[in-house]
């Protein structure tokens, strides 16, 4: 089982993150100048309409009778113009960042993707399925959501602050004075919130990759789970995972919605500051009705924008720890380079051989110990042995999808690590027990390993495998289409596939690992001498727990703790009478 706590999140860089997400952000810098411009255009019209007001409001309050309705709705005419106007630039704005928006996480699942096909195979062994798909999915969206509305926000609340004050000043220098009271106290209180609420999401973004993680890997194992009852079981952890989640969530959330409130209550006190010197200032006659109108939509104005930013930092916070956990899979260590000069093998035949090779998934716990042993060019290479002996780990040797520790692999006689990666990957065809099938035609299915392969060779290769006659039983047969998984077709029909698809693949070698653990015997050993045919003059390893199904290998690998204790060909080794044939006879006891 996967392990649950792959993620050990706090963000320990929160500027560095931040710089990070800013190179995607700046990517369109030319388009976020044009919404700055479009911002501070819309800002200001909406500046105007208090100004407007308080002047309608002079003018009413001229005296008793006495109301001017015709400069009264003059100016409510161009406060009106002005919202509206506002108003349409608001939205043509809104609209322009979630394109943005959306390109930007576009480019990032890009680079997510792209980066998760350089690292190694040890990563995915490592790291939970589901966590990596919440990266990719939700934290992303999590970004793409701040971005979209929060840099507006961001944008309009410094032009409105900055613009609000400003007027304020104009208005009356000392109840813009009396205004500054309560800013100190805003900040420092949003300053001491911040450093309770960023690990607090930061965690809420781990919980929900770890739920995900779990629940992949329990619609996985569905089937197994109803054949053991274990539903209650596998619920009650659920619950448990799911209340951690929920409680992530809420610790989250609970602070970060109390910020708005107490930051709006303390703006509102200085709101009864205001009316009170308001007040003052207009029994002294210092300050009309109508400015001290105006004085209060833009004090208003003022705080409003304070109060949201509370509420944005906590957006920012959560955006943070979404963006961290994705470029912390961005700064996972890919697969080592390529020596310098590496090439693609050329001319290969299919002679392999490993000299003194050690190896061990982990430091200091090596699990192949000074293992040789040479296959020949067209010959088939059984290995067996009991579960746990490092048959799987020597294929993952002969593929590069882990280097030795120690010795080397020869192909043709030459160190593998001076290939590149994917020109010795190209030399070989592989069929695994776990078999992987995608959404697509059957013929896109078998097809896949090869480019522009004709319908002609699909058939040829799928009668080879013995599915071809289950093929053409289907409604449209080699273009009927396989749902995700291949969830319409039985195992052993996709396991029929996938070595349709090997024998299709023009490679020197192929690797069958298992390959045949869900067809019965009679069609395995149908597969199997169809297969000697089709891999004339190529090397064939197989992994095979069936020693009954092998005894026509040219030579067999007897692998017990990582080490090669017997090999030659199955009569040989059934006259020593030693390990190999304790293994075979046990399987007929």
């Amino acid at each position: 089982m996967a392990r649950m706590d792959t993620v050990k999140r706090k963000p320990k860089d929160a500027r560095g993150t931040f710089r990070r997400l800013l190179s995607y952000i700046g990517q369109y810098k030319w388009i976020l100048a044009g919404v700055f411009l479009l911002c501070f255009v819309s800002n200001i019209l909406a500046l105007l309409g208090p100004g407007l007001a308080g002047s309608a409001i002079n003018e009413a309050a001229a005296g008793a009778g006495k109301v001017n309705f015709e400069r009264v709705f003059y100016y409510a005419k161009r406060m009106l113009f002005c919202y509206v106007l506002s108003s349409v630039i608001t939205i043509v704005i809104h609209m322009i960042m979630m394109k943005v928006s959306r390109w930007i996480a576009k480019k990032m699942r890009q680079d997510v993707f792209h980066k998760l096909m350089r690292l190694p195979v040890g990563y995915f062994d490592q790291n939970q399925a589901g966590d990596i798909i919440s990266r990719v999915s939700y934290d992303i969206d999590v970004v793409s959501t701040c971005i979209a509305t929060d840099i507006v926000q961001i944008l309009t609340s410094l032009v409105t602050v900055v613009g609000s004050f400003t007027m304020m000043l104009v208005i009356s220098p000392t109840l813009a004075l009396v205004t500054l009271v309560t800013i100190p106290t805003a900040i420092l209180y949003t300053t001491k919130m911040r450093k309770i609420t960023q690990p607090r999401f930061a965690k809420r973004s781990k919980n929900y990759g770890i739920m995900n993680g779990f629940v992949e890997e329990m619609f996985g194992g569905q089937k197994t789970i109803m054949a053991y009852a274990y539903e209650n079981r596998v619920a009650e952890r659920f619950d448990r995972i799911n209340l951690d989640a929920a409680d992530a969530y809420y610790s989250a959330d609970y602070y970060g919605v109390s910020m708005g409130p107490t930051v709006g209550f303390i703006n509102n006190i200085g709101l009864g500051l205001i009316a009170v010197f308001g007040s003052l200032l207009y029994m002294h006659q210092i300050i009309t009705l109508g400015q001290i109108s105006s004085f209060v939509l833009y004090s208003r104005k003022f705080s409003g924008p304070i109060n949201e930013i509370a509420n944005i930092v906590n957006e920012l916070y959560s955006a943070l720890a979404a963006s961290e956990r994705v470029f912390t899979l961005l700064d996972e260590e890919e697969e080592i380079k390529d020596r310098e000069g590496a090439a693609a093998p050329r001319d290969v035949q299919g002679n392999v051989a490993m000299e003194h090779v050690f190896f061990g998934y982990e430091k200091g716990k090596t699990i192949i110990h000074d293992l040789n042993f040479t296959a020949d060019a067209g010959k088939l290479v059984a290995i067996v042995g009991p579960t746990g002996a490092g048959k799987t780990t020597i294929i993952n040797l002969l593929m590069r999808f882990y280097d030795v520790d120690a010795g080397r692999i020869l192909l043709e006689g030459t160190d593998i690590r001076d290939y590149t990666r994917a020109g010795l990957r190209g030399s070989y065809a592989m069929v695994l027990q776990e078999t992987w099938v995608f959404r697509g035609t059957i013929f896109e299915n078998i097809a896949y390993g090869k480019e522009g392969a004709t319908m002609e060779e699909v058939v040829a290769a799928a009668k080879a495998a013995h599915i071809h006659s289950f093929i053409m039983q289907l409604p449209d047969g080699y273009e009927t289409v396989i749902s995700e998984d291949g969830g319409n077709i039985s195992k052993g029909q996709k396991q029929l596939l996938t070595i349709a698809r090997a024998m299709l693949y023009d490679a020197k070698m192929l690797i069958l690992d298992e390959a045949t653990s869900n067809v019965d015997t009679s069609t395995e050993r149908r597969i199997q001498k169809a297969m000697r045919e089709l891999m004339k003059n190529r090397t064939c390893f197989v992994i095979a727990h069936r020693l009954s199904t092998i005894q026509n290998a040219d030579h067999i690998l007897v692998i017990d703790h990582g080490d090669v204790v017997e090999q030659g060909n199955h009569e040989s080794l059934m006259e020593r009478k030693g390990f190999y044939y304790k293994l075979y006879a046990a399987q007929f006891e």
